[in-house]
């Protein structure tokens, strides 16, 4: 399921199978990082300090930790990963992406053997009622996912982004497959959030604002 709020042409038949060309370098092959780094969930007997709303410093309840959950779960696999700490939104949240930028520039041009690039987030509502979208599976509840694909509206310099979205149709139909009912419809949307860097850039929503952090720390494993 695709929802196209970029309003572009789409052929997602042929590009699910068009197979990904992937870097040969030898290294790490997945580079995990948080625009906006300090996105959190809602408590839930949990004691720490919040910056504002749903967001904390604290890398134990924020997104930093759904990155450490799939860098553990990824190099269980046996891949190589690399995984940014930086605070990209704090102190200023409207630099975030002008921040983020800078350091997936530097990741990509000293290891050249990366393939993906994930950009970890958490979604959430404009009103009061926050979102808590959840999938239950064998192990029990979980946050469900939802990649973020930018496109070339705003920006015709991202002449990538198909790329992006093929990589990002195989992921959400494998992650489908393996657990019914863990992804929300793929957003397609006309900012390039970054992902014109490289072709295996994607933007992963870990559930939203009213999810639990366990749940998103299910999720962030599923992901994995």
């Amino acid at each position: 399921a695709i929802d196209n709020d970029a309003g572009v042409a789409l052929d997602p038949e042929s590009w699910i199978l068009t197979p990904p060309e992937l870097p040969s370098e030898p290294g790490p092959k997945v580079l995990i990082y948080s625009t906006h780094t300090t996105e959190s969930y809602t408590k839930n007997g949990e004691n720490y300090t919040e910056t504002a709303a749903y967001r904390t410093l604290s890398s134990g309840f924020n997104m930093l930790s759904l990155g450490a959950r799939l860098q553990e779960r990824l190099e269980t696999l046996g891949i190589e990963v690399l995984r940014d700490e930086t605070l990209h939104d704090y102190p200023s949240y409207n630099s975030a992406y002008v921040s983020s930028r800078k350091s997936v520039q530097a990741y990509l041009e000293e290891y050249p053997s990366l393939a993906l690039v994930l950009d970890l987030h958490r979604d959430a509502a404009s009103g009061k009622q926050q979102l808590r979208p959840l999938a239950e599976t064998a192990s029990g509840t979980a946050a469900r996912l939802m990649l973020v694909v930018g496109t070339n509206v705003s920006r015709p310099s991202h002449e990538n982004w198909q790329d992006n979205l093929a990589l990002g149709l195989k992921l959400h139909l494998l992650l489908e497959r393996a657990v019914p009912g863990i992804m929300r419809p793929l957003d397609l949307r006309r900012e390039r959030f970054n992902q014109d860097l490289c072709p295996g850039a994607l933007l992963v929503e870990v559930g939203a604002a009213g999810n639990t952090h366990a749940e998103a720390l299910a999720a962030a494993r599923i992901l994995g």
